[in-house]
């Protein structure tokens, strides 16, 4: 032995280096080599990340923080389109006699006062019991006596001649407060916006920014809470089995029998509560089945494996050997799994919003523009619409040619194969 070891190092000092060492690369090195030699993964990855920024950067008021300032007219149509566009422009100003009024001028309505009538019976009557001007006094007449009679008519006259206007003051109001609207300047409203406008004159390009933080975070946040309950109820049933693997085959049983969709939507209508964490809530806390069962499988499978029974000779815990030890084995799973679910949680949140069960009137969401959009395109105006379901679908569409690119690349079967 002392013999080869002198050999080995005379051999050594003959070449005149060190012998490498090769290392083999772990699964994550090999998973992103993979990734990288896929150029719809790259391209989808770096549309995800641009979503996920622009969600912190509105979340954070860095961007479209006054997207419920009413900056353009009613209905503004795009830019693109142009003011004199019959699909959406706004209309033009039209006087009584049904001809455009001018630039600048104001329609005249023809709507009837309720009160004008009982305001100028108040006001006739109160000019009829004013005294009338006193004829001129002759020096013959009795008036020009200095007598105290003289003088007591007129008293008495002006004494019957009060009356008290009910309206009075809240003329005065009304007066004082159009005083001060017209004194104030005018807000400047723009005819056209980059992608239009809404019913309020609110851009639709900042409320698409806005919504999309709203349903981003909702898809991520509920598909946290999905997977991670998926994650640990099916690793506790597929460790431990018996009968805790029954009680937990009977509880994703029950949630498997009822349709998804419909499961969601009678939590939501028993809850009558609307906002972004009921939101996450009723979809993390129902959509947990798919995750327990490929997890359950997959500790069912590594339980028996050779490191996890050395790892129970040294005498590691049950709760060390399953997540210490089997867990970052199955990880690729989960993080699949979260792809998947952030996908279908964004859709669940546009189609509770739409239906009226997800955020509230003062949120604004991806499914709360849709429901707008309905009514919109009644009336020929449809860039809400399109701005809403072109955000959607794109980053629907990434994400989830993203999660086939990691599914891909994750796939252990692809380990001697090119990126290796």
């Amino acid at each position: 032995m002392a013999t080869h070891a002198t050999a080995l190092q005379g051999t050594r000092r003959s070449i005149g280096r060190e012998i490498p060492h090769a290392v083999s690369p772990g699964l994550w090195t090999l998973a992103w080599r993979r990734l990288r030699s896929d150029a719809v993964g790259m391209v989808s990855l770096v549309i995800v990340a641009a979503s996920i920024v622009m969600m912190i950067l509105s979340g954070t008021g860095l961007i479209a923080a006054d997207w419920n300032r009413e900056v353009g007219v009613n209905y503004a149509p795009p830019s693109f389109l142009g003011v004199e566009t019959p699909a959406g422009a706004p209309a033009a100003v039209v006087g009584p006699t049904g001809e455009p009024a001018a630039q600048g001028s104001q329609y005249q309505s023809n709507v009837v006062d309720p009160i004008g009538d009982v305001l100028e019976q108040l006001k006739s009557g109160r000019s009829e019991s004013q005294p009338a001007a006193a004829p001129p006094a002759t020096s013959g007449s009795p008036a020009t006596s200095g007598s105290p009679a003289a003088s007591a008519p007129p008293a008495a006259s002006e004494s019957s001649s009060e009356s008290v206007d009910p309206l009075a003051a809240v003329m005065a109001d009304i007066r004082a407060g159009k005083g001060v609207g017209a004194e104030a300047k005018p807000v400047e409203r723009k005819a056209t916006l980059p992608f239009g406008g809404d019913k309020w004159g609110r851009d639709v390009l900042k409320k698409t920014i806005k919504g999309s933080e709203t349903s981003i975070f909702v898809g991520l946040a509920s598909a946290a809470l999905a997977t991670f309950l998926g994650t640990v109820f099916g690793a506790v049933a597929g460790y431990f089995g018996k009968w805790v693997d029954d009680a937990f085959n009977w509880f994703y049983s029950v949630f498997s029998s009822i349709p998804y969709l419909l499961l969601i939507l009678a939590v939501a209508a028993v809850l009558q509560q609307k906002g972004i964490l009921t939101i996450v809530l009723i979809l993390g806390l129902t959509g947990w089945a798919g995750t327990f069962r490929l997890m359950r499988a997959e500790y069912l499978k590594h339980k028996g494996r050779e490191y996890v029974q050395a790892a129970d000779a040294i005498g590691a815990s049950s709760a060390r050997r399953m997540f210490i030890h089997i867990f970052p084995n199955v990880s690729h799973v989960v993080l699949v799994q979260m792809s998947i679910y952030t996908v279908g949680f964004i859709k669940a949140e546009v189609i509770l919003s739409f239906l009226g069960f997800g955020v509230p009137v003062d949120v604004v969401s991806w499914g709360s523009m849709l429901n707008e959009a309905q009514n919109e395109l009644i009336l020929g105006k449809w860039w809400q619409l399109v701005a809403a379901t072109t955000a959607m679908a794109l980053l629907v569409t990434a994400f989830s040619l993203f999660t086939d690119a990691l599914r891909d690349a994750l796939d252990p079967k692809l380990k001697g194969r090119a990126g290796a």
